[in-house]
């Protein structure tokens, strides 16, 4: 009897879902021990809730892990990355290092830098995911961050480029270039803005400004010192001086995001419009916000680009469940249904030349919307300034332009 009574406590030990599963790290290369364990978890993926498309296609992903993996997923929206980094950065001082209430977070750059710098992140795990071997890691913006290296520690889920949009029945030339831009909103006061910079689009104009003022680039690839910062922004604080002059109602205000700006787009309130989603155009057309002559492009020099990631705190209550939701955001299903410009239009961190038939034939029955551009319209790829830079022109920016 003693000797059953053993066993049985032995078998107890490696049961499916077990307590002692429960309390261990996960191990993403034994995924069917990560997926066990996940089952009946809820996770909480804390993420940008400003778009309604993506908003929904986030609902549409919660429903099918939870019908496949039997893991829930409950979406804390979010109006800036820094909510979620904030919760977690609160638990690590409060000495919550277990059970935290932050499970994935949609990371961006500099959040992504802050936290790896300060230990506040899980990993690594994420290139030991079954769907990464389907990543097109030739890409260097889904391994490195805003020029932080990844190493595990987050994964890309989602390809961005700064595109711009305008109405072709209205505006017969856009303009091309940042410098373009002041030229067109100084003959035509008010019909132009930006977001506030706070936002992460509002920001990517002003390095997109950055970068064109620069003549050596190679530079913006560092974190700037104190004069290398003086010295290579000057330039773009004396342009924006110039532009914010002439902006939609004088730069006095800004949109938040990219839906107030596309509203000011739609009530013809200004005459350029941009996203980081390059089939935003697209997708408010089908949904009959903008009319059908309204036509998206990019700048004849190129035009930021880069990655989203999802990361997980190192405290994170529920990482196996993140791991399985993060998997399955990376499977061809999910990545070729996320790029269908109808229902978001992001574009996709696969390699999908070196997918199997079947599952490529998710992509080939995506039809581009009108007002997209195809891969090779995009034109050049401007890489992101290191996140040392950012940090310190938000702060300036809202020194000059908010607190007078």
């Amino acid at each position: 009897m003693r000797a059953w009574r053993i066993l049985l406590f032995l078998g107890l030990l490696v049961l499916p879902g077990s307590a002692a599963e429960q309390n261990a790290q996960p191990n993403p290369s034994d995924w069917p021990a990560v997926e066990r364990v996940a089952k009946g978890q809820t996770v909480y993926w804390n993420a940008w809730a400003g778009e309604a498309s993506i908003n929904s296609y986030i609902g549409w992903a919660a429903e099918e892990v939870e019908k496949r993996f039997g893991v829930r997923v409950e979406q804390v929206k979010l109006s800036d990355t820094a909510e979620a980094v904030s919760k977690v950065v609160a638990e690590k001082a409060a000495g919550r290092d277990s059970g935290g209430s932050v499970d994935l977070i949609w990371i961006n750059g500099p959040n992504f830098a802050s936290m790896k710098d300060k230990k506040l992140l899980y990993g690594p795990w994420a290139e030991q995911l079954p769907n990464y071997r389907l990543v097109d890691t030739s890409n260097p913006a889904v391994t490195s961050d805003f020029t932080i290296a990844t190493e595990g520690y987050e994964t890309p889920w989602d390809e961005a480029r700064l595109v711009f949009y305008y109405d072709g029945m209205q505006l017969k030339n856009p303009p091309r270039s940042t410098a373009a831009i002041l030229d067109f909103a100084r003959s035509h006061p008010g019909r132009f803005t930006y977001p506030d910079v706070q936002n992460f689009l509002g920001a990517t104009f002003l390095k997109q400004v950055l970068i064109e003022l620069t003549a050596d680039r190679s530079v913006l690839q560092k974190a700037p010192t104190d004069t290398e910062f003086e010295r290579l922004t000057a330039p773009m604080w004396s342009y924006l001086d110039m532009l914010n002059q002439v902006l939609w109602r004088r730069g006095k205000a800004f949109p938040a995001n990219s839906a107030e700006l596309r509203q000011l787009f739609a009530d013809r309130e200004i005459d350029v419009g941009f996203s980081l989603n390059p089939s935003e155009a697209s997708l408010a057309i089908a949904r009959k916000e903008l009319p059908g002559t309204v036509r998206a492009y990019v700048l004849d020099g190129g035009t930021i680009g880069n990655a989203s990631f999802l990361a997980i705190p190192f405290n994170a209550a529920h990482k196996e469940g993140a791991m399985v939701l993060a998997n399955f955001l990376l499977s061809p299903e999910a990545q070729a249904r996320k790029q269908d410009p109808r229902i978001w239009g992001g574009a996709t961190v696969l390699a999908v030349e070196r997918l199997k038939d079947m599952d490529r034939r998710w992509f080939e029955e995506r039809k581009s919307g009108a007002g997209s551009l195809s891969f090779a319209e995009l034109g050049k790829t401007l890489p992101e300034p290191h996140p040392g830079w950012m940090t310190r022109i938000t702060a300036r920016w809202l020194e000059r332009y908010v607190s007078q």
